[in-house]
């Protein structure tokens, strides 16, 4: 049962997440909050995986979790859920292209679709920093706004994000410095 159920949790990720991998994370959100599969911060430590290893993250968080809750065929039939969608979409829309090209409601979709994306990939971002750089909990026991923010990886986020932007290495470049570094500090 557990099998059906993770190919068929990741086949409607698959099918609603539009926009990347990114926008797989609220839905994920969501799916760790139903299932208790994960917690917020294993999609944090999933995130860091998936960003580390080649392929596309939602697929690469897909197999991560199937993996995780139900071994080599659970990672299989997640990585199928998450993937199948797409496929059926890609030789649709492959088939009638030339249709769909100069159609006004192709058209319209997209002009609404182009928003929507960009905001479920600002989602993701902001669930992201909120499980990784606030602590909501230690806040609520103390009242204290500084127990709220977790200096030292705010710190070092702001470090990374202007050096990604002054220096333009290869996000490569930067996944390796930042796991050394925390390495070195145990952030």
């Amino acid at each position: 049962m557990i099998y059906l159920q993770l190919f068929w949790e990741f086949f409607q990720i698959g099918l609603f997440a539009v926009g990347g991998g990114m926008a797989t994370v609220p839905f994920l959100q969501a799916l760790g909050e139903r299932t208790g599969w994960f917690t917020q911060q294993h999609i944090i430590d999933m995130i860091a995986v998936s960003e580390s290893t080649p392929g596309p993250i939602g697929i690469n968080m897909a197999t991560y979790v199937g993996y995780s809750i139900a071994g080599v065929p659970g990672a299989i039939l997640a990585t199928l859920g998450e993937t199948i969608p797409s496929l059926i979409i890609v030789i649709l829309v492959s088939k009638s292209l030339a249709k769909f090209r100069q159609n006004p409601y192709v058209d319209a979709a997209f002009y609404g679709l182009r928003p929507a994306v960009t905001g479920l990939i600002a989602a993701a971002g902001i669930i992201t920093m909120n499980a990784f750089m606030l602590h909501w909990d230690l806040y609520k026991k103390t009242s204290v706004l500084m127990d709220l923010f977790d200096i030292k990886k705010i710190l070092f986020f702001a470090v990374v994000y202007f050096a990604i932007y002054k220096f333009k290495k290869h996000p490569i470049f930067y996944i390796v410095v930042s796991a050394i570094v925390g390495i070195v500090f145990s952030f």
